[in-house]
């Protein structure tokens, strides 16, 4: 069983507010296959690095990239270094960013200002160790582009188990109930978003592994929820599209309050974890108010 063999391994910024359990990499084990799902920033490999040689992980055969955001894949060309043999897997479109960091890099630190320094600069992959492929080799792994959270976005899938990185947002485990909320940062296109979450739908996956975070049972409903919400909180953003800056934030925070169930239990979390999600709102907030003044 995949489950078996799959491991998560926590990627915490120690330093930054509420960053617990929120930037994982998922690491895959079978006597013929190892691979990793996300190996996060350039920060954190030295610590992905301790456990995978706890794991005596001696090679690595892929490294499977949900997309190529900063937190995700900012350390890739770093874990490279370690395991030369590896194969990357991107989106098409990721490619030549990762191959030259250096647009993404600036972008990086344009969007996310200090974060982005905090995570640590993008190294170079290998052009020569990264492609994208709809079949990846013999693993029985099928890639899928799926646009949304950001035009770069892959999701894969292995047996029942979705590693779904941020189509459907943002999960975090909560004692009762389900807390989510969408991650659509700057371009956000809803059609788009719509479309992908319902082609992972369509697959009918048992188990969802959300990159933000954690691994979810029935996959199905996780992804139900993040396609409602897309379209809930285009209606409140559009209710509300007059508003600008603070006035519009908060009034939107108190719509979803009255209005999306699945957010209402942010108040389950910890206050560290609470002002962390409130920091990521602004970007979530800023891709569907462009969204919805460009229409």
């Amino acid at each position: 069983m995949i489950l078996d063999k799959l491991t998560c391994i926590d990627l915490d910024q120690p330093s930054l507010e509420g960053f617990r359990q929120f930037i994982s990499c998922w690491l895959y084990q079978d006597d013929s296959l190892t691979f990793v799902v996300d190996p996060g920033p350039l920060s954190t490999i030295p610590a992905l690095l301790i456990e995978l040689e706890k794991r005596q992980v001696k090679s690595l055969d892929y490294i499977l990239l949900t997309h190529i955001h900063i937190d995700h894949a900012g350390g890739t060309g770093e874990l490279m270094k370690t395991f030369p043999r590896a194969k990357v897997i991107c989106h098409p479109q990721g490619i030549k960013h990762l191959i030259n960091p250096d647009k993404l890099w600036q972008g990086s630190k344009k969007v996310l200002g200090k974060l982005a320094e905090t995570y640590g600069e993008i190294i170079p992959v290998p052009e020569t160790s990264i492609k994208f492929e709809e079949q990846i080799g013999a693993t029985g792994i099928s890639s899928y582009q799926t646009p949304g959270h950001a035009q770069h976005h892959c999701c894969y899938l292995f047996e029942d188990l979705l590693f779904g990185g941020e189509v459907a947002g943002v999960h975090c485990p909560v004692s009762d109930g389900i807390y989510m909320r969408p991650a659509t940062p700057p371009k956000f296109i809803l059609e788009v978003a719509l479309q992908s979450i319902q082609r992972m739908i369509d697959l009918q996956p048992r188990y969802l592994v959300i990159a933000h975070y954690g691994l979810v049972e029935p996959a199905v409903e996780y992804l139900m929820i993040g396609k409602n919400q897309l379209k809930l909180w285009v209606k409140g953003v559009s209710q509300l599209k007059d508003l600008s800056g603070n006035n519009l934030k908060q009034e939107f925070l108190l719509w979803l309050m009255k209005n999306d169930h699945n957010f209402q239990n942010i108040n389950q979390l910890d206050k560290d974890i609470q002002t962390r999600e409130n920091v990521f709102l602004d970007n979530s907030l800023r891709g569907m108010t462009e969204y919805v003044s460009e229409r």
